[in-house]
Formats: C-alpha cells, sequence, structure tokens
C-alpha cells in the first residue's frame, strides 16, 4: 500500500512495538527506501486494543492525521490521550493490516 504525504510517496508498513504490542505505523520513501516518519507514538502504560492506534500528528508529522484519514486507513479519532504537553488522537486502523 502506497501513499503521499508531505512531497513524499511512501510504502505504509505496519509493524507492533515490542514493550507492549501495539499497533505501529511506518512511512518509508517509495524511491529511496528511507524511513519517512513513524506516524504512531507508542505510550508507556497504554494498551490499546488490536485495531487502535495513536496518532502522531504533530512536530514534523503535522497533516498525518488527515492523510490517513483520507486514505481511509485509520477512521477520525475515537478517543484521546494526553501525554506531557500534547494532545494525540486514538483511531482504529480500517485496513487488515496482514493484507498490506
Amino acid at each position: 500500500m502506497t501513499i503521499k504525504f508531505k512531497n513524499w510517496n511512501c510504502y505504509i508498513d505496519f509493524n507492533k512495538y515490542a514493550s507492549n504490542g501495539n499497533n505501529a505505523i511506518v512511512l518509508t520513501d517509495i524511491v529511496t527506501h528511507e524511513l519517512i516518519t513513524v506516524a504512531t507514538i507508542n505510550l508507556p502504560g497504554i494498551r490499546l486494543k488490536d485495531d487502535e492506534v495513536i496518532i502522531k500528528n504533530y512536530s514534523e508529522n503535522e497533516g498525518i492525521l488527515k492523510t490517513l484519514v483520507d486514505a481511509k486507513i485509520i477512521s477520525e479519532p475515537i478517543n484521546m490521550v494526553q501525554h506531557g504537553f500534547v494532545t494525540s488522537p486514538i483511531c482504529k486502523l480500517l485496513i487488515n493490516k496482514d493484507d498490506n
């Protein structure tokens, strides 16, 4: 699966965080195979459902939420989580990551 984020055309990879098994979404440049961004964050002590992700939609990732929602990869936010000075959206994965 591919997506355009900012100026990059990217592959989307679905992984798991080793510490707790939460889902991770990673974007890699199609041409250079360089890491563009990790679209998700993993927060200690927060265990998500198997079909949920926390999206990092700030700093260098600003706009990733809209990009992933528009591509129907994730839902609109179903909840929010506060961490530090930031609030991040929790969304449902809308595609089967095993079919990626």
